[in-house]
């Protein structure tokens, strides 16, 4: 991507070129620039634009400066930028106008020496007069009048010079909005100060409705006279239309996607995703900034990866919902793969997350959702369940299971499993196998301090084993046993030599499952096990804690049922058992 198309889209970037003009505002620059130009007028002339932030006024601004600047030279004014907010709080803000007044003037050689001698001393003393001073002692008031007085005089004489300049000078001013009540008063002065100036032309852009709040408590007259008393003539920049918002977020857009095939893109699906969903969140030229800004960080980290469609959806998601966005990311197994709760689970379950939203947002969001993900069109449309697992891989829709963690691969993930994670994984204990499979699954989702999901889950299981129900423990305990050879693999990659390692933490949780069946039941379970054959480590380690157990408490049959997992002739049993493997 070329700089100049980044430096187009960045975040407090405005259009400088007209012919870039997607909103319909050229038109209107042009017009302005003209009579900036034409106009006669006795004096200083202010006008104001007013829009609210992101709206395109600097934009416009850029606009206007452009048509000046294109004038034949007998009409082309002196223009002079002025952007108050990069001074504001750290220098008087007045010193610095008169001195960017200066600077521009004593480049210009149709300038006569005596207006910028003229204008530099009218600088010194009204960048010296506090305001306000009205408090000020009787001492300091009578110089201060005195320094009045002085300005007046240099007043005049820089009008006298004004009326033998022949071109017209034009301030613009900028991001006034930005500014502490304090600085807005210090530049409205100027403008008092400097209004009746023959020639001389304030073009101002900011938020009336900010300007208002902060000068609300400095007038005894309201905020709406105490700018009419400064600003001659104002516009109103009018809020762009979905259209315009479109063809401008399309524009830029382009930039991002202009590598990308165009096959890539499905226009149905795009249309449906946009209308449906993304448009809804685009209502100001702010909205787009913030989704191109982020779709520029985004997109080059997937590019090729994932399907351009869907990962605009999913990204609208990040920048205008992202409450949503990381309920997918933490729950995948509730979007993608196979359906493990019930449909009236799930459903209860998304109809609380959508619940959560604002009334005006709810319907778009569960548009988006369908559209992403065919399970939850079932579930939340009532159409039927189309399985195309093959095919959306192919087209790396980020409902494919296998796809859908390139999709978040700039997401943070979390160190723990969401408890609505947990419940579906607990959900499944009825089914060993497909226990075992989810658990097999979370030990190849690794995390950045070297562990993995599995260890995670099964630290939580300890403390959530009550939670499932006495008769499904046999198989839960089982696929302990199953994934603990992956777990135990696993373990040189802690660094910390106090750590618990896998086998310990996967032993505790498996003594706390045992504990709650009977000791019979226990004994045929371990059995079982190490019939089976697998996990030795941990089958010897449980034998090993068995041994100490009975070793501690003695062999008084009255605490063994209490204190054991096995009884002693239980425990010689399995001893045995593990020395024949």
């Amino acid at each position: 991507m070329a700089q100049t198309e980044i430096n187009d889209i960045s975040a407090d970037s405005s259009l400088v070129d007209p012919e870039k003009d997607l909103l319909g505002n050229a038109n209107f620059a042009k017009h302005l620039a003209d009579s900036i130009c034409k106009m006669s007028f006795p004096e200083g002339f202010i006008i104001a634009v007013y829009g609210s932030w992101n709206s395109g006024k600097s934009t416009l601004l850029n606009f206007v400066v452009h048509y000046l600047q294109q004038k034949p030279e007998e009409e082309k004014p002196i223009i002079i930028p002025f952007n108050p907010w990069l001074f504001s709080g750290h220098e008087n803000i007045t010193r610095r106008f008169f001195d960017q007044l200066k600077n521009v003037l004593s480049k210009e050689s149709s300038v006569p020496k005596g207006l910028r001698e003229r204008v530099a001393d009218f600088a010194a003393i009204i960048s010296d007069i506090p305001l306000p001073y009205a408090q000020t002692g009787k001492a300091l008031a009578a110089l201060l009048d005195d320094r009045d007085k002085e300005a007046g005089e240099l007043k005049e004489e820089v009008e006298d010079t004004l009326v033998q300049q022949q071109r017209r000078i034009v301030v613009t001013i900028d991001d006034i909005d930005r500014l502490a009540a304090e600085d807005i008063k210090q530049l409205f002065r100027i403008f008092k100060a400097m209004r009746n100036f023959t020639n001389l032309v304030y073009l101002l852009v900011f938020d009336k409705e900010i300007i208002m709040r902060k000068i609300a408590d400095t007038k005894e007259i309201s905020e709406e006279t105490y700018l009419e008393k400064i600003i001659q003539v104002s516009f109103e920049l009018p809020i762009a239309d979905k259209t315009s918002l479109r063809r401008l977020l399309f524009e830029k857009l382009d930039h991002i996607f202009a590598e990308t095939p165009k096959q890539q893109i499905n226009q149905s699906r795009w249309g449906d995703i946009y209308f449906q969903g993304i448009e809804h969140f685009i209502t100001n030229i702010r909205d787009i900034t913030r989704f191109i800004n982020t779709l520029m960080v985004t997109y080059p980290a997937v590019k090729d990866e994932v399907n351009p469609v869907d990962f605009l959806a999913i990204e609208s998601l990040r920048v205008f919902c992202p409450k949503i966005y990381s309920i997918i990311h933490q729950n995948p197994h509730i979007f993608v793969g196979e359906i493990n709760l019930s449909i009236d689970e799930l459903k209860n379950l998304l109809n609380t997350w959508i619940a959560q939203l604002r009334d005006e947002d709810k319907q778009p969001i569960k548009n988006l959702l369908m559209h992403l993900f065919p399970k939850l069109k079932f579930i939340l449309g009532n159409t039927s369940l189309d399985e195309k697992q093959l095919e959306w891989r192919e087209q790396l829709r980020v409902c494919s299971l296998e796809i859908f963690p390139i999709y978040f691969r700039l997401s943070l993930s979390a160190s723990e499993l969401s408890n609505i994670q947990i419940k579906i994984i607990l959900g499944l204990v009825e089914n060993r196998e497909k226990f075992r499979n989810s658990l097999i699954e979370l030990t190849k989702q690794k995390l950045p301090n070297g562990t993995t999901q599995a260890r995670v889950f099964i630290e939580q299981l300890e403390n959530s084993t009550e939670e499932i129900p006495v008769n499904y423990i046999p198989s839960v305990v089982e696929a302990l046993f199953d994934v603990s050879e992956q777990l135990l693999s696993q373990d040189d990659e802690s660094h910390s030599i106090l750590a618990f390692s896998n086998e310990v933490i996967i032993s505790r949780c498996i003594s706390q499952l045992l504990r709650q069946i009977n000791e019979t039941s226990r004994f045929e379970l371990l059995k079982k096990v190490i019939t089976q054959g697998k996990a030795l480590p941990i089958i010897n380690h449980e034998i090993a804690i068995l041994k100490e157990q009975q070793s501690q408490y003695g062999t008084d049959k009255s605490n063994y049922e209490e204190k054991w997992l096995v009884n002693a002739q239980h425990l010689k049993e399995l001893e045995e058992m593990t020395t024949r493997i």
